[in-house]
């Protein structure tokens, strides 16, 4: 038999927790291999142009140079706009990628063909979601129907959600 201890609990009180915009389009990855080589896929399959979700895949071939910019692993992102779930209002299809620590506006290897779920300053979840029904969203300003709230704990490196209209 083998020890097995439990776990440490992390104390709530030094909880961070960070907010961004839940944008209501698909699920998108883009991944670059070691070998120079990618693929691109939704949230439950590999996808190329021709056998596509709603376009992603024929838009990262059209834009494969600026991508390459992320680098070698998997690159996480809300595919959305026009024609995708609720639009927004939008003229165009979007990239918006998960990792805000990352690929936030002060990293220059961002591509400029991506943007990145916008983060929301608030101090607990309930003023987050005020600050989206009051105000719409942020990523698409004038747009009043926002989704929801993604809210990341920095101990449990886990996500949640929170939707405000589905």
């Amino acid at each position: 038999m083998t020890f097995q201890a439990w776990p440490k609990i992390p104390r709530f009180e030094n909880e961070s927790f960070y907010f961004t915009e839940k944008l209501d389009g698909t699920n998108a990855c883009v991944a670059f291999h070691a070998d120079g080589s990618y693929h691109v896929q939704s949230r439950s399959r590999i996808i190329a142009p021709g056998d596509d979700n709603f376009g992603f895949a024929g838009w990262v071939a059209a834009n494969i140079d600026d991508l390459r910019k992320l680098g070698e692993g998997y690159h996480y992102g809300e595919w959305w706009g026009l024609g995708i779930q609720r639009g927004y209002g939008l003229g165009e299809k979007r990239f918006s990628l998960f990792n805000t620590q990352r690929w936030n506006d002060d990293n220059p290897n961002r591509p400029a063909c991506c943007s990145v779920v916008p983060t929301i300053r608030a101090a607990t979840l309930a003023d987050a979601r005020q600050q989206l029904i009051d105000n719409g969203s942020v990523a698409a300003p004038g747009w009043i129907k926002p989704e929801g709230i993604v809210m990341f704990s920095k101990q449990a490196q886990t996500l949640y959600k929170s939707i405000i209209d589905k």
